[in-house]
């Protein structure tokens, strides 16, 4: 889990609507110059006491993570612990040339909590870091100017900084920060559908979902024709007689289905666009999000599939009426669509809520 916390130095008027705000988001940390500002807060959150360009205080209060830096404040957060071994300490790392980068490698391997600002807005000098401290046990925590700097620097190199640091303008960027460190899609429940029937039911516009990612062999997105059905339905990453793999793409189905998307959402495939987020699934029902790089509908011939599952429910989706568009079945195994007979297992998920645009809801409705 990704590390959240709210830089309140220089908050004034808004401060307490701000720290409130934090803390029914259940953000990480508060960062604060004086101790005095973290007086109070509850033990849910940790206390951060970051004093840049001020002397340190001779009493820490109720802080429980110091940060300091050892070119200002003249000393270690080694030499620190040894007079306060009940508290956690940090080094900060301005980085502005390479040896200041050094320096924020040097601290990201051997500080329990490394602290950075870049001052340049290329992102090369935090994978440096991230990659010189790979094996380290410490915690990196990046300063970022907004909400979007801080969903880019938790994808750096792949793995991201272990946290961002944040200064927050108005009442709402804590939520929203917190929405970022939150996009992590959780893990799904896959189930195996059993095919019933199939059937041509001639044209109709079917959607290719191309995306900025490569899927593995074992992945694609959940399609469904109705919310509470889905089935999974594989890129194009094995190999076809008369045309070259695509393995970014996946041939998903007729422009009304459903797929999951961003923040527990579903959209119809005609709805996605470029910069579009949905859920990509493998076959363990392990999930992540990717992006779509574009959605290409033409009219095809079109084939319906009808399935149920172990407990009676029944899922529904439309593919184009094509042998090289395939859905997943158990283990991984690769299913023509044109091939699929009653008794043919297939991978899907069955959400339980409803949908109003898009976003789950308990309330009746009926999909026929």
């Amino acid at each position: 889990m990704k590390l959240s916390w709210l830089d309140i130095r220089n908050l004034d008027e808004a401060r307490n609507a701000i720290v409130q705000e934090a803390l029914h988001q259940r953000v990480d940390g508060i960062v604060a110059a004086d101790p005095a500002a973290l007086q109070g807060l509850p033990p849910t959150v940790t206390k951060v006491l970051f004093p840049r360009g001020k002397t340190l205080p001779e009493d820490f209060g109720e802080a429980t993570v110091v940060i300091v830096d050892p070119r200002f404040h003249g000393i270690t957060p080694a030499e620190l612990r040894l007079e306060h071994p009940e508290l956690e300490f940090g080094r900060f790392v301005e980085i502005v040339d390479a040896e200041t980068l050094e320096d924020a490698c040097q601290s990201a391997r051997t500080e329990q909590w490394s602290l950075l600002l870049f001052r340049d807005p290329t992102k090369i000098p935090l994978e440096i870091v991230i990659a010189a401290s790979a094996a380290a046990k410490g915690s990196l925590i990046t300063v970022a100017a907004d909400v979007e700097e801080a969903e880019i620097i938790f994808g750096v190199l792949e793995h991201g900084s272990d946290g961002v640091m944040m200064a927050p303008k108005k009442v709402g960027d804590a939520t929203a920060l917190k929405t970022v460190v939150n996009a992590e899609t959780p893990d799904l429940a896959l189930t195996e559908l059993e095919v019933v029937s199939t059937e041509h039911v001639g044209m109709g516009e079917r959607a290719c979902v191309d995306t900025c990612t490569y899927f593995r062999k074992d992945e694609g997105i959940l399609v469904g024709s109705h919310s509470k059905g889905m089935i999974l339905c594989v890129s194009e990453t094995h190999p076809l007689p008369y045309m070259p793999t695509r393995p970014f793409r996946v041939n998903a189905g007729a422009i009304h289905s459903y797929t999951l998307s961003k923040d527990g959402r579903t959209n119809y495939l005609s709805e996605l666009k470029a910069g579009s987020k949905i859920v990509a699934a493998d076959v363990a029902g392990r999930t992540r999000l990717v992006t779509v790089g574009r959605v290409k509908i033409e009219t095809r011939p079109l084939i319906s599939v009808n399935a149920v599952s172990p407990d009676g429910r029944e899922v529904n989706l439309i593919l184009q009426d094509d042998w090289h568009v395939r859905v997943l079945g158990p283990g991984g195994t690769v299913l023509n669509s044109t091939e699929l007979k009653p008794g043919d297992k297939v991978l899907g998920f069955l959400p339980t809520e409803d949908r109003h645009v898009g976003y789950p809801l308990d309330e009746f409705c009926l999909e026929t």
